[in-house]
């Protein structure tokens, strides 16, 4: 007789008196079932009642209006296209898992939960355009393939903040605002909880971040402030160490706040710290300055690049014309970018997504100057003389959204200035004046919630 295993662990049998066995090798009667049935397909003449059936299937299966239920175990298994009929639903039990295909498209009338936890949690086992929900930072992250990316979903005004700054009173722990795409005077926006006088500033769209200086001794502190809504500024948490002559040394991503260099109080350091934004706790080490210890320098960054430029060196006090940059998303120590057009210390950085620019400055010699001088961030390469400030100085600070920079305040030696210049970023040529801070200061930094690093990682 002829034996057929037809499906997963169950046998057809046939034998010569016409007897049919599912599962039997002696069947007893025309259709004998022993223990579970496999079955692709079933067609009964006359009334059936068969109510189910277990095993794979193997086949294309309708489900138009009734329910299918998918046990635990051998008998369990669905193979092949499943498909839900129109108006129909189908529920899964909690726990059950499903593996990964393609969806031409999807429309969800309800909510659509994707996975979430904190950052330590995020999947490992992803593939580009995955989503998850980060607790931590409490938005949409994507996987872009190389980094956990996040979703905008804040709103900007377009806003500068000029924090801290010399002398200490009433300078230290005030914030200036001014609204980068009009023009006017500065207002007061914020008080940070700790003075900042050389103090390294840096932003995403939520919160401004100050850190180092003096208030008055060398200090590690980092304070932060909300950038749409000022108010009073938060302890973060502290740097790897007591820093000062950090102004314009900070620059940001959208989700990470880097220091590069700065002046221990002894010698200069080639130490760049880095936190992330939306959190709060002590800086961590993201790595080294490639070209030797600096301070004095400024930073600025792209989406991708963090990039410092300039300083000098103690106790020799030599001033720099070195260009370097990282990239944000990574640790590790820099890489030579260029040089700047002359050697510079106390200049300003500023930059959108493209351009950076670096205005101003000390250079040997006790000498200021009002020259400001560029970079296309996206590729390596010497600073290219951009156009002149209203008045030569140093110990400024600056900031930029995508079209603009603004260069405020500063020492035009001897006298400290309260003026603040602009600049369209895409073009070259001289500043013009934009308006005054609400006090006179320098060796202060800016920052904005529209920078040329917000986008990146």
């Amino acid at each position: 007789m002829a034996e057929i295993r037809f499906n997963y662990g169950d046998k057809f049998t046939q034998t010569s008196d016409s007897n049919t066995g599912i599962g039997s090798t002696i069947p007893a009667g025309k259709l004998d079932v022993a223990g579970g049935t496999s079955a692709g397909s079933l067609r009964v003449s006359g009334i059936a009642t068969l109510s189910s059936y277990q095993g794979f299937v193997n086949t294309k299966l309708n489900i138009p209006t009734e329910g299918m239920i998918v046990e635990a175990g051998q008998s369990g298994s669905v193979s092949g296209e499943v498909v839900i009929g129109t108006g129909q639903t189908t529920s899964v039990s909690t726990g059950a898992t499903t593996g990964q295909g393609g969806v031409d498209s999807l429309k969800v009338s309800k909510t659509f939960m994707p996975p979430v936890g904190g950052t330590a949690d995020r999947p490992t086992d992803v593939k580009p355009g995955m989503v998850y929900y980060n607790k931590d930072f409490k938005t949409i992250e994507f996987w872009d393939g190389n980094f956990w990316k996040q979703v905008d979903n804040i709103s900007t005004a377009g806003r500068a903040a000029f924090a801290g700054g010399s002398p200490a009173t009433p300078a230290g722990n005030s914030v200036d605002t001014m609204i980068i795409s009009t023009l006017g005077n500065a207002t007061d926006f914020a008080t940070l909880n700790v003075k900042f006088v050389q103090g390294g500033g840096c932003s995403n769209k939520t919160r401004g971040l100050i850190a180092g200086g003096e208030n008055p001794s060398i200090q590690n502190a980092i304070s932060y402030w909300n950038m749409q809504a000022g108010g009073t500024g938060l302890d973060f948490g502290n740097l790897t160490g007591n820093r000062r002559r950090t102004q314009e040394n900070g620059c940001s991503s959208s989700t990470r706040g880097m220091w590069i260099g700065g002046y221990d109080g002894s010698n200069t350091v080639n130490i760049i710290d880095y936190v992330e934004i939306s959190t709060l706790g002590d800086a961590i080490d993201f790595g080294d300055i490639n070209v030797g210890t600096r301070e004095s320098g400024a930073a600025l960054s792209s989406p991708v690049r963090a990039i410092y430029g300039g300083g000098r060196n103690q106790p020799a006090n030599l001033a720099l014309d070195d260009i370097v940059f990282v990239n944000i998303s990574s640790k590790g120590n820099t890489t030579t970018f260029g040089n700047l057009t002359r050697l510079l210390f106390s200049q300003s950085g500023s930059a959108n997504s493209v351009r950076g620019i670096f205005a101003g400055g000390g250079r040997p010699g006790n000498n200021v100057t009002d020259e400001i001088i560029y970079i296309t961030m996206a590729s390596e390469g010497n600073a290219t003389e951009f156009g002149k400030l209203s008045v030569g100085r140093q110990y400024l600070a600056a900031t930029a959204n995508q079209t603009r920079s603004l260069f405020a305040g500063g020492n035009s030696s001897p006298a400290q200035i309260n003026i603040v210049d602009f600049i369209t970023i895409a073009s070259t040529g001289d500043a013009a004046d934009f308006g005054d801070l609400s006090v006179t200061k320098q060796e202060f930094s800016g920052c904005s919630d529209s920078h040329g690093g917000l986008g990146g990682f």
